[in-house]
């Protein structure tokens, strides 16, 4: 299950809606090995298309180096669909590499619904998972 607190999905969907119609995509960061995401790092589609995200590789080696010295990991990697369901394709499937991630995605295809959907990727293997949104960050464990 991924536990999201009410300001990251907000920010999530906002950014979404501002970058439709192309892809918008970015990571919620935080703490290694607490799976509570808490820090939302909007980044920049650098395929700037409809159809398809990419992360810049230099953006994104700096927000991974950034990552690693605040001892965070990336808890959830999201990005939107602007014309399709909120399901992961072959493509967003193929290019999943961090097992570990709840992978969020966010259709703009209607723009008064918020589909926001989560799953995780492993090894090819898609698997939905419920999102639980509340009011404030998960307390530690």
């Amino acid at each position: 299950m991924l536990r999201i607190d009410r300001a990251a999905y907000d920010a999530i969907l906002a950014h979404a809606r501002r970058d439709h119609p192309d892809e918008a995509c970015g990571v919620v960061a935080g703490p290694a090995g607490s799976d509570r995401p808490e820090r939302v790092i909007e980044m920049l589609n650098a395929a700037r298309s409809p159809t398809f995200y990419e992360f810049d590789s230099m953006e994104q080696l700096r927000v991974w180096r950034e990552m690693d010295d605040r001892d965070e990991e990336p808890v959830v990697i999201y990005h939107s669909h602007t014309a399709t369901e909120a399901y992961p394709s072959r493509t967003d499937i193929n290019l999943a590499q961090e097992p570990g991630a709840h992978y969020v995605l966010v259709s703009t295809r209607e723009p008064d619904t918020a589909e926001f959907r989560s799953y995780r990727i492993v090894d090819g293997a898609v698997t939905e998972e419920p999102v639980e949104v509340v009011d404030q960050a998960p307390a530690a464990e």
